[in-house]
């Protein structure tokens, strides 16, 4: 083909594909015609992998095992994620998520397996979070942490055990992720955040979650997050006492809850009255639930009020904080 031949099919091609004055280049061309291939072959395998099921409530689905994806992943050589999501599209249920989908829809599903998130910290709150995060399959998951698997972590920390003592936090952290849920991406970085760094860990993501355990490292993130627009779910335990609010860029946030950054002590009461295991647990569970409202846009946020929880006395309070 001459040059003249291929300006003028490529004048053709643009109307075709209807991209005004733009050529579509033909290996890229030729990339999308693979992949697209490579999909039809991929729904026809999950046609006949499904199976049918009932769910408790009588009703009829079709499903497909983390076995069987995994089977097709490597057959294909497709990412998994990328797998569950054809079969979601195609209303075929991951029997991994079905449970999930007694409140979230097939797309919302699909959109948490499309989504990226950073946890700070993987500690008391950070590990259970990420486990949570990691079941109900947001798709990659970043975790920041620099410390070392301890002792006096073993009452608390769900990434700790007997057996990986010594062992640093994101190789503890990253392992965990691929045990529970091998379609989720997850990047460790083994650092303690600071003004110099922490934009580089986070950028990208839809959501920060403030897992962290001193109030200078905290508002570090939330200066970052403001700077890249990202709301941030901040949890803060001690003793029987844990709290909860969410920030939005926009927000004043923690200098609400703290006060001026300028008069910080490095730690809060925390440091006296420990942290038993139940009330990092319930903690994170909750900023792992505002993470999930806000991926989808669902529900009723802590947004500039902050819940306040005392497990000991049994009592909840929602207190309003003065954005004025």
């Amino acid at each position: 083909m001459n040059s003249e031949e291929g300006r003028n099919s490529c004048k053709l091609q643009d109307y075709k594909e209807g991209v005004g004055a733009y050529c579509i280049r033909p290996d890229k061309l030729m990339k999308e015609n693979m992949k697209k291939e490579k999909e039809e072959a991929i729904l026809k395998e999950l046609e006949k992998a499904k199976k049918e099921a009932i769910t408790t409530s009588g009703k009829k689905y079709y499903n497909i095992s983390v076995d069987q994806i995994k089977n097709i992943s490597h057959k294909y050589e497709y990412l998994s994620k990328g797998i569950e999501i054809l079969a979601l599209k195609n209303n075929i249920i991951p029997e991994r998520y079905h449970r999930n989908l007694g409140v979230l829809s097939p797309l919302e599903q699909i959109k948490l397996l499309q989504s990226k998130v950073a946890i700070i910290g993987a500690g008391g709150l950070g590990g259970t979070v990420l486990e949570l995060l990691a079941r109900m399959g947001i798709g990659e998951l970043i975790i920041a942490d620099k410390d070392i698997i301890g002792d006096s972590n073993l009452n608390r920390q769900l990434l700790s055990t007997e057996l990986n003592l010594g062992t640093e936090k994101i190789k503890a952290a990253t392992k965990r992720v691929e045990e529970i849920n091998s379609s989720v991406k997850i990047n460790g970085y083994s650092v303690f955040i600071n003004a110099s760094n922490v934009k580089n860990i986070i950028q990208g993501v839809e959501v920060v979650v403030d897992a962290l355990d001193n109030l200078p490292s905290r508002f570090i993130l939330q200066h970052a997050c403001q700077s890249l627009k990202i709301p941030l779910v901040h949890g803060a335990v001690a003793g029987f006492n844990g709290q909860l609010t969410t920030i939005f860029p926009t927000d004043k946030g923690l200098e609400l809850i703290y006060g001026p950054k300028e008069k910080l002590p490095e730690r809060g009461i925390e440091v006296e009255l420990g942290a038993p295991a139940v009330i990092p647990t319930l903690i994170a569970a909750w900023e792992a639930q505002e993470v999930i409202k806000i991926l989808l846009k669902k529900g009723k946020l802590f947004r500039n009020k902050l819940l306040y929880l005392n497990i000991e006395e049994g009592s909840m309070d929602i207190l309003n904080l003065n954005t004025k």
